[in-house]
């Protein structure tokens, strides 16, 4: 078992040690990652020290870090139980969900040894867990609410959780069909102008959902399901006048639809079916004076029963680092053009 310890106070400084031993000294390895750089960015995010041996691992600082050092090692430990990998960037998202247990936020959900219970999106392919705790909240409302928003900027995974969710639906049966759609703003809607079967002529505007497929899904898969229409994608302005039954309906980039766009999408609804959009209001593409559907969407459905809207911020960005800071440049920003 992971986690078994021995604390001793520093002589004089509030400075702790404890030693976390794990059974299986392979997974340990594989824990500390490649000459320790698993530990080593653990010590730049909680300012503590971490020295491996083995499979014991001895952790030094003050009582609140060392506490949030135990709580990462020992989930990171527990996904490599699973079977799954441990990343740097693993090692990021258990530590930023660690700190949203210590600050008392109502997410992640803890278990009944206390610690702290990622949510998780699994297909046969691979499987993704938050990284943030509101991807812990986007993906719980997968399950929960019939239609999900997801909006924010971008890099903080609401279109590759979407499409991960909606590959895992068709996997387990849950829908029949995957359907993927996506304003074509830059072409104007015109589709016809472009070279190309509809295939082709769509195909530049959906290759971030492409690329998040072919991620979950094995690509032979893929390539039967659009072959069979098991995985359809189409433009938005080829969504009037359907009802999407039993299927996985994802609408990318939707802060470029209008309003009648937005409430034609939402009202394709259909039996046995759940809806993800995504998008980010800060980076609309619509003519000037044009009203973004989101927008509108967001603000007058918010609380409507079966419709969750999930809000991230920079803080949520899971790319580079530096991602993250240019996001939040902008966002602080606040004057446009």
């Amino acid at each position: 078992m992971p986690g078994r310890s021995g604390t001793s106070p520093s002589r004089g400084s509030p400075r702790q040690q404890i030693d976390l031993v794990f059974d299986n000294n392979r997974l340990a390895s594989t824990l500390y990652g490649e000459f320790d750089q698993n530990l080593a960015l653990l010590e730049r995010r909680l300012g503590i020290d971490a020295r491996a041996r083995g499979n014991m691992v001895t952790l030094a600082g003050a009582p609140t870090e060392l506490a949030l050092a135990r709580r990462v090692l020992e989930s990171l430990y527990d996904r490599l139980l699973e079977g799954q990998d441990v990343t740097q960037a693993d090692v990021e998202g258990a530590v930023r969900m660690a700190e949203a247990e210590e600050a008392q936020l109502p997410l992640p959900t803890l278990d009944d040894s206390s610690r702290v219970r990622l949510a998780r999106v699994a297909t046969r392919k691979k499987s993704v867990v938050a990284r943030t705790p509101m991807q812990d909240s986007y993906i719980r409302a997968f399950d929960r609410s019939e239609l999900v928003f997801g909006i924010g900027p971008a890099g903080t995974g609401k279109t590759y959780l979407a499409v991960a969710f909606a590959a895992a639906m068709l996997e387990r049966g849950d829908v029949e069909r995957i359907i993927l759609s996506r304003p074509a703003v830059e072409a104007g809607e015109r589709l016809g102008f472009l070279p190309g079967d509809m295939k082709e002529k769509v195909d530049p505007y959906l290759r971030p959902l492409y690329d998040a497929l072919y991620d979950m899904m094995p690509a032979e898969k893929v390539e039967r399901g659009l072959a069979s229409g098991t995985i359809e994608v189409a433009p938005l302005a080829f969504m009037r006048g359907r009802t999407l039954a039993h299927a996985a309906i994802i609408l990318d980039e939707a802060q470029n639809s209008t309003t009648m766009q937005m409430k034609m999408f939402l009202t394709r609804l259909g039996e046995d079916s759940r809806m993800i959009v995504t998008g980010d209001p800060t980076q609309i593409d619509l003519r000037p004076g044009e009203m973004s559907g989101l927008v509108k969407a967001t603000r007058i459905l918010d609380g409507v029963e079966g419709i969750s809207v999930v809000r991230f911020t920079a803080a949520d960005v899971v790319r580079h680092p530096l991602v993250q800071r240019i996001v939040a440049a902008y966002e602080g920003d606040g004057k446009g053009g």
